[in-house]
């Protein structure tokens, strides 16, 4: 019913947790991002920015033609809207939800995103990139912080969407240097979710043996690898042809 495309990192993580968490049915299609498997002209029709995750949905609610979503927090609306589930009908604490998700992926992915690069990809002597988006990340873990302080065991008082966005980014801090236990109220909401069969089963399904590859604390890519990630095939593929 639904393809996803996906490569075994935490990002891709809260795709197939709302999968699971829904009960929609779905079929795994994987890449490697070293190898460059996404930066593809097929690969370009589902999802124009060449970016891991992507989804098709070969039955839509319009039973029409099949729709590709791409963005983490656009299919996470896509597939909230499409299932019922896990986006509050309250009107205030919807709003909650849809504010928590979009501040995941407009701050507390991308800065954590930047600090991963500069601590373990950048060449050596990336000092201030690294106290940039360190300093900038724990800021973001305190905002998460004071948020769960005020709301209790989930970010819009009921489990939803916000949650499945936050979650793989603040339980993967470690391999940037930062300990979660500095943030009590994260570490048991981290728990929380982690204990969940769904979180469990879709952990099971894409976080395979190729999960180490992006887990490496200091990982030493060919050039051919830095090209596919960072470099010249990453721009390439996103020319206009």
């Amino acid at each position: 019913m639904i393809d996803l495309h996906y490569v075994a990192t935490g990002n891709n993580l809260k795709v197939a947790i709302m999968l699971e968490e829904a009960a929609l049915p779905y079929n795994l299609v994987k890449y490697e991002m070293y190898a460059g498997t996404h930066l593809t002209p097929q690969f370009r029709r589902i999802n124009p920015n060449n970016k891991l995750p992507a989804i098709v949905d070969h039955q839509p609610a319009d039973g029409g033609e099949a729709v590709s979503v791409f963005e983490s927090g656009a299919i996470l609306l896509y597939l909230a809207e499409k299932s019922g589930m896990l986006l509050p009908q309250d009107a205030r604490r919807r709003l909650q939800a849809q504010q928590w998700l979009i501040w995941q992926v407009a701050g507390l992915g991308p800065m954590l995103g930047q600090a991963h690069h500069f601590v373990r990809y950048a060449p050596e002597g990336q000092a201030y990139g690294i106290e940039r988006y360190t300093r900038e990340s724990r800021r973001l873990l305190e905002v998460l912080e004071y948020r769960l302080k005020q709301s209790g065991d989930y970010l819009a008082g009921d489990y939803s969407i916000a949650d499945i966005a936050c979650y793989p980014w603040a339980s993967g801090t470690g391999l940037i240097g930062i300990d979660i236990a500095a943030f009590p109220a994260v570490a048991a909401w981290l728990a929380r979710i982690k204990a969940r069969p769904a979180v469990q089963r879709a952990a099971d399904a894409i976080l395979d043996e190729s999960r180490s590859l992006y887990t490496q604390p200091r990982p030493v890519l060919t050039p051919e690898q830095w090209s596919n990630m960072f470099g010249d095939k990453l721009l390439a593929a996103a020319k206009a042809r």
